[in-house]
């Protein structure tokens, strides 16, 4: 029988490297350590030290200026200027503007503390061991005095020019952001307070463009309306209905719970606000057993019967009423604007 062992002898001794092996190092991972320190050109003199340190400033300065042109933009270029700017073609010259002079202030603040941190600040690679996460007395206070080091090498308190440069270009790019706020669009005003209506105006049915009576509104129906003179071919048409919306429905008055709000209607005709109160959904649900409307965003509630006040859902408080009343003519017309601003809170509201 064949044995299946191998002779001891006749394996590769682990002294000697098998045939076609190439040798190994013993240590193939063995730390190299760093490399000898080589000092810097700023490091050895001082000329070229206070060059590096022109240089910083330089750069801080050219932020402070490029923050300056991007506030100075909003006053130069108006919104709707177009200019030619090889390669990009035809832009808007605003736009371009805010675009680059940010981009310049950023871009400098940048390269100035790279460049302060590669010529001027200490270069020399130091090795710490690992230690526990947990700090020790001994260890807080060689933090600390490592951080005085490192700012004393920085040269931060000494080189006065390099700091109140880095001060003021950091200071003024914040400007920017604030600049943009005013940017978001014109200031309101009292534009949320007042709408278009006012006092003798009268009541235009929304779908067929003809002035209300009080026989147009029977007991159970919801009329949309909107005030006279409110054309949907105006430019601020959008911004004008959406303040202005009315919606109009006949109670009997022994059923209006409000004492003014009796006082506002004719006949038991009401009008209030069509825009509810939460997000400034339009109202288009009335239930007319319980005269209570729905709004069908999120099913804010209100009593049309009590003052539109909320029975239920997110909508922070009543609509708005109308105060109504009849012309010589025959025709609803209002008495007056809505008695507060229509649709959701806002910070200014009071």
């Amino acid at each position: 029988m064949s044995s299946n062992r191998i002779s001891d002898e006749n394996l590769p001794s682990e002294q000697e490297p098998a045939h076609g092996e190439v040798e190994r190092a013993e240590d193939p991972f063995a730390d190299p350590g760093l490399p000898a320190h080589r000092p810097r050109i700023q490091d050895i003199d001082e000329r070229a030290a206070k060059r590096s340190e022109r240089a910083v400033a330089f750069l801080f300065t050219l932020s402070m200026l490029a923050t300056v042109g991007f506030i100075a933009s909003f006053v130069v270029f108006p919104v709707d200027k177009i200019v030619y700017i090889w390669p990009l073609g035809h832009v808007s010259a605003l736009n371009f503007s805010l675009g680059m002079t940010l981009g310049i202030a950023l871009f400098a603040i940048g390269a100035g503390a790279i460049h302060w941190a590669r010529t001027l600040m200490s270069d020399e690679e130091i090795v710490q061991e690992r230690h526990p996460i947990e700090a020790t007395p001994e260890v807080a206070a060689q933090a600390k005095k490592d951080f005085l080091l490192g700012s004393a090498e920085s040269g931060f308190g000494r080189r006065k020019l390099i700091r109140n440069t880095m001060f003021g270009a950091l200071a003024m790019v914040p400007l920017s952001g604030v600049v943009l706020l005013r940017d978001l669009g014109p200031l309101p005003e009292d534009k949320l307070r007042k709408t278009f209506w006012k006092k003798g105006l009268l009541l235009i049915n929304q779908n067929t463009s003809e002035p209300l009576r009080p026989e147009d509104v029977t007991v159970g129906s919801l009329t949309f309306a909107q005030p006279e003179g409110l054309d949907e071919h105006n430019e601020n048409f959008n911004n004008e209905i959406a303040k202005a919306a009315l919606m109009i429905v006949r109670i009997q008055p022994e059923e209006i719970k409000d004492k003014r709000e009796l006082e506002w209607s004719h006949e038991g005709i009401v009008a209030y606000s069509k825009i509810c109160t939460h997000v400034g959904c339009p109202i288009s649900l009335y239930e007319q057993q319980t005269h209570h409307v729905l709004c069908p965003c999120h099913q804010s509630t209100f009593d049309l019967s009590d003052g539109a006040r909320v029975i239920f859902g997110p909508a922070g408080h009543a609509l708005p009423q109308l105060r109504i009343g009849v012309n010589g003519e025959g025709y609803l017309y209002a008495l007056g604007d809505f008695d507060e601003p229509v649709g959701p809170s806002f910070w200014e509201r009071g």
